[in-house]
């Protein structure tokens, strides 16, 4: 039977696929096959984790191992998804410092793209991983942290070429609860007048737009419950009367809840709930990260290239993510605005497209998301990561047959 990805735009070729249920398993494996790529929630929209031989499922691998309360971290195995591992931390008392829009995503292999969150002072779903165990090309266990390896910041962005990630050990934080209010037709003159304070008005806040007008379709705060008060410029657009969906037309069933109502910071950082699969997969996603300082200029070239993206576009979100200093990470040591773009699912019309978008950002250095589809030359993209040649001889001194490398690996990081 044809395994796709979640969106269906790729139907993976591996002739074989394993499960494994222990990291004893995933060793056998992998001293008994050739190339193996890990696939994790399928929720790249790339050939990333494909191979022509063995794809491994860590589906079996969801447990938590462990919680260190005095440290504040927790111990999971890396299949193990954020919208499970959420409400086992609240009834903890503990809770995870950002999350993605989906909390169906893997733990593993959101950490392994660097997939994130939204917040001015908060890092992607990579900077919250304290150690990490993997599985390397020899079939051995190895083990990273962030305490004792200097190598740590180049292995947790891994995009799957060091091995196996059987667990990671991820930094926690007291529970909490957020709100979310949203709000309606910010003039775009307002966004660009007051970006700090209206990006920064929130712990975490979403932009949603098509860019064809001047203003801003949507705005999604969610702070730490308690009273909100919106500054001035967003205070000037209108309150939702309703719950609402990022497209507007789309019943917000699955969305978590707005208006005000607080809940688990789980249940209220991601824009849709766990329960509910968020969407048909009918869609192309495509994301750009991209120098916050930059803000007015990057707003004001998204609005000028909106109506070429009109026939494809279902709806665009802007967020941004604090700086870190993992090698791979689309925020490595600068502050960043990423652009996220939902289009229609037409690959051939997309990739015609994207040029376009490209050319419009492209006096930002803008750095794709791995997962996302893209159209921008591999050697730019690998010459926007300072550490890249770093990252290369990392993954020989963990896989040296290159057992993990498949085309995508090769395409983008050997060239």
């Amino acid at each position: 039977m044809a395994r796709t990805n979640w969106a269906g735009n790729l139907t993976y070729r591996a002739r074989n696929f394993a499960a494994p249920a222990t990291v004893a398993e995933v060793r056998e494996i992998v001293q008994a096959v050739g190339k193996v790529r890990v696939v994790g929630s399928r929720h790249c929209f790339n050939d990333i984790a494909d191979t022509p031989d063995t794809q491994i499922s860590l589906e079996h691998m969801r447990n938590v191992v462990a919680l260190d309360r005095e440290r504040r971290q927790v111990t999971v195995e890396g299949g193990i998804r954020y919208g499970d591992l959420g409400p086992w931390l609240h009834e903890r008392g503990f809770a995870l410092a950002n999350l993605a829009s989906l909390p169906h995503i893997s733990v593993a292999g959101a950490t392994a793209t660097a997939t994130h969150g939204s917040g001015t002072k908060v890092g992607n779903l990579a900077t919250a991983v304290a150690a990490i165990e993997f599985v390397n090309g020899d079939g051995e266990l190895a083990t990273l942290s962030r305490k004792d390896d200097a190598e740590f910041p180049g292995a947790v962005v891994n995009l799957g070429a060091l091995g196996v990630v059987t667990s990671l050990t991820l930094d926690v934080v007291p529970a909490f609860e957020v709100r979310q209010d949203l709000f309606l037709d910010l003039a775009a003159a307002d966004l660009v007048a007051d970006f700090d304070a209206i990006m920064g008005s929130g712990y975490s806040v979403s932009l949603f737009t098509p860019w064809t007008e001047d203003r801003i379709q949507q705005v999604w705060v969610k702070n730490v419950a308690g009273d909100f008060t919106p500054p001035p410029a967003l205070a000037r657009a209108t309150r939702a009367p309703k719950k609402m969906h990022p497209i507007l037309h789309i019943d917000p069933i699955h969305c978590t809840e707005q208006l005000g109502v607080a809940g688990p910071s789980y249940d209220r950082l991601p824009h849709f709930r766990m329960g509910f699969v968020p969407a048909s997969g009918e869609e192309l996603q495509v994301e750009y990260f991209v120098p916050y300082e930059r803000a007015s200029e990057v707003v004001a070239a998204m609005f000028g290239v909106g109506e070429k993206l009109k026939p494809l576009l279902m709806i665009s979100e802007l967020r941004t993510v604090a700086a870190d200093d993992l090698w791979l990470s689309g925020s490595y040591r600068r502050k960043t605005i990423a652009l996220h773009f939902s289009f229609q699912r037409d690959e051939p019309a997309l990739r015609k497209l994207l040029p376009v978008l490209e050319e419009a950002i492209a006096p930002f250095d803008p750095r794709p998301h791995w997962g996302k589809v893209f159209t921008m030359a591999p050697d730019i993209v690998r010459h926007r990561y300072e550490k890249m040649s770093n990252f290369r001889d990392l993954i020989v001194e963990h896989d040296m047959a290159g057992r993990f490398r498949n085309e995508y690996i090769e395409r983008m990081i050997f060239g």
